[in-house]
C-alpha cells in the first residue's frame, strides 16, 4: 500500500491546505512532475497551473496556482505560491477581466520596467487560463 507524506500549500495570506497526501502534481517550469512519499529532495520553480492533491482520504483537491517554488524534502513536500484559488470556486469571468487589465497595462507602460513586470503578469494569467482549459 502506498504511503501518505505531509503537503502544505502556502500562499502570502494564509496556509491554505495541509494535509497528509498520496500524490501531489505540481506544474514546474520544466514541466508537471509528481510527488509521492521518499520523493528525492528538490526545490523548483513552479508556473502557473493546475495542482493536483490526492489526499489520504481519497479526495482529489485541485488547485489554480500562479508561480512560486515547490519544496520537496524528507519532511514532505511545500508549495509557496503567489496566488491560489480553488478550482471548485474559481471565477472565469473574473481571470478574464485580469487579463483584460493586464493587457491594457502593458499597453499603457511608460517605461520599460513597467511594461515588463505587466508583461509578466499577463503571461502568467494566460498560462493559468491555458492550464484550466487542458485540466477540464
Amino acid at each position: 500500500m502506498a504511503e501518505s507524506f505531509a503537503f502544505e500549500l502556502v500562499s502570502p495570506e494564509k496556509l491554505v491546505l495541509s494535509e497528509q497526501a498520496m500524490q501531489v502534481v505540481v506544474p514546474g517550469t520544466e514541466g508537471y512532475f509528481t510527488v509521492m512519499a521518499n520523493h528525492a529532495p528538490v526545490i523548483a520553480m513552479i508556473k502557473p497551473g493546475v495542482v493536483e492533491v490526492m489526499l489520504e482520504s481519497g479526495d482529489l483537491r485541485r488547485l489554480l496556482v500562479r508561480s512560486g517554488f515547490a519544496d520537496v524534502s524528507p519532511n514532505g513536500l511545500t508549495l509557496l505560491t503567489e496566488q491560489v484559488s480553488d478550482l471548485v470556486d474559481f471565477d472565469a469571468e473574473e481571470l478574464e477581466q485580469q487579463i483584460i487589465n493586464a493587457r491594457e497595462d502593458v499597453h499603457d507602460a511608460k517605461t520599460d520596467e513597467k511594461r515588463a513586470k505587466a508583461q509578466l503578469l499577463l503571461g502568467q494569467l494566460e498560462d493559468a487560463k491555458a492550464a484550466i482549459s487542458q485540466s477540464n
